[in-house]
């Protein structure tokens, strides 16, 4: 490099190094963790007269290994919904933004470090000497070429843009978290739809079944009528059983169609392109252990209050963003160009021209605007804080509710069995009284009738009973995450 111009170049990396060094006090408050509503510091989840969960383990700090949905036991479950994991819409949105939010707190990183540009230039000028006073004189044309380049450096005194840069990393830690909440929510839905197309599809096969006994029904009706024991009318009664049987049918043929397109929108396939798996509630193994993280733990571990503590921590960065505003700053600034009209001599030291410069920014007086955004930032932080602790209690209150619903789901399959036992044996009983003479049909249609509502109602409290064991994994938290299950 020419020695002509190595003196105002180290003025320039002179100029940058004293600004990477400069002493600087950050303003505003300092974000910590808040400590949470005085629920996150309890034994439990339970309101004193609430039923107890059987099978779930209270654990200071518990994490399932690996996909919590293979604790149900069924290949095809776990293939789906690791699909929906890859393929869903709702998953690519999440990335996008999140990948998004990292990209920006980048930038405003940047902004943090000096700014330095290049710049160079080629020009034909004519000049006019008449405008000049200067008359019989020719106005000549003259080439000029100049290149040069310029470093600027904000000293940030009061931390301002390191606040700013404090917050785009909060604000990407939330997006990171509301990302994992996509995940968690997505998993969880899948497999609760799953259960669904399970449950409808055993109530379906339940009331073929109901409908075969209603059509033997009519068989005994018809027999009696052959051995002269009943009236040609009498047949009347088991016609109108079956028909009302029959029209059951169709809803949950409808539910259940919803329900696998439903799944269908989850895995991101349109139903003509991709067909639900026959799931069946015996293909699934009730956990006979589910282990629940204490309310404490909860906190460290639930994405959506992740989210929302990351959201308070960028709000008290933008509270310190609005009072460095309120302060003076200093920036720094320093050029060199390089400009001739012969290209040959462009790097002669005749030819350079530099500049340095330190300028001073205070704020006298703009009507109160400094000072209203600094109120607005503090209430706004008031505001996240008030988020978070009804994010933390909602979450509380979702686990209450799902320990809640175990807790009586046992009890109550076990009552509904209990009566499915008994109509069934009331229902045979009838039926033989009947066939021998001993009985009427009234008795025959209302014991089938009570044994069609008791086989119905177990059906469905077994697939509410593997839902909401679903829920409390969602609502818990429960990872999902191993080396080959996330993108």
């Amino acid at each position: 490099m020419p020695h002509s111009i190595r003196h105002p170049l180290r003025l320039l990396a002179a100029t940058a190094s004293v600004a990477a060094l400069a002493a600087c006090t950050t303003v505003g408050p300092n974000f910590k963790a808040p400590a949470g509503p005085k629920g996150a510091t309890a034994a439990g989840y339970a309101m004193a007269g609430d039923a107890a969960a059987p099978g779930v383990t209270l654990s200071p700090d518990t994490r399932v290994a690996g996909p919590w949905w293979q604790a149900f036991g069924s290949p095809e479950l776990d293939r789906v919904v690791r699909q929906a994991l890859a393929d869903s819409p709702t998953i690519a949105e999440a990335n996008a933004t999140l990948e998004r939010a990292r990209e920006q707190a980048a930038a405003v990183r940047g902004a943090e470090l000096p700014q330095v540009d290049v710049n160079g230039s080629a020009q034909r000028e004519r000049i006019n000497t008449q405008a000049f006073g200067f008359t019989g004189f020719p106005s000549p044309t003259i080439p000029l070429y100049s290149v040069g380049g310029a470093v600027a450096y904000d000293l940030d005194l009061f931390g301002g843009h390191r606040r700013a840069s404090e917050a785009a990393a909060a604000r990407a830690a939330q997006a990171g978290h509301q990302a994992d909440a996509a995940y968690l929510a997505l998993s969880g839905n899948v497999v609760v739809q799953a259960m669904a197309v399970a449950s409808l599809r055993d109530q379906l096969a339940t009331m073929q079944q109901v409908i075969a006994d209603d059509e033997r029904v009519l068989e005994l009706v018809r027999a009696a009528q052959r051995a002269g024991s009943e009236a040609p009318s009498a047949i009347s009664g088991g016609q109108a059983q079956l028909a009302e049987d029959q029209a059951l049918a169709p809803p949950i043929q409808r539910q259940l169609a919803q329900a696998r397109h439903q799944l269908a929108l989850l895995v991101g396939k349109a139903p003509a392109e991709w067909t639900a798996p026959d799931f069946d509630l015996a293909n699934f193994t009730v956990p006979a252990e589910i282990p629940v993280s204490l309310p404490s733990a909860l906190v460290r571990n639930r994405p959506d209050i992740l989210a929302a503590q990351s959201e308070l921590h960028a709000a008290t960065a933008d509270v310190g963003v609005a009072v460095a505003n309120q302060y003076p700053d200093i920036r720094l600034s320093a050029s060199l160009t390089q400009g001739s009209i012969h290209p040959e001599k462009l790097f002669n030291y005749s030819s350079t021209g530099w500049q340095l410069l330190a300028g001073v920014t205070a704020p006298i007086f703009h009507g109160g605007t400094l000072k209203a955004n600094r109120k607005a930032t503090e209430a706004e932080l008031k505001a996240a804080l008030a988020r978070y602790q009804e994010t933390v209690i909602r979450a509380f209150v979702q686990v209450s509710d799902v320990l809640a619903a175990l807790g009586t789901d046992q009890e109550q399959i076990a009552r509904l069995k209990e009566a499915e036992s008994a109509s069934a044996s009331n229902a045979r009983d009838a039926q033989t009284a009947y066939r021998l003479g001993g009985g009427t049909l009234l008795q025959v249609i209302d014991a089938q009738r009570q044994l069609n509502r008791a086989r119905r109602a177990s059906v469905q409290a077994e697939g509410q009973r593997l839902s909401d064991i679903v829920q409390l994994y969602t609502a818990t938290a429960a990872d999902w995450r191993t080396q080959t299950s996330q993108k």
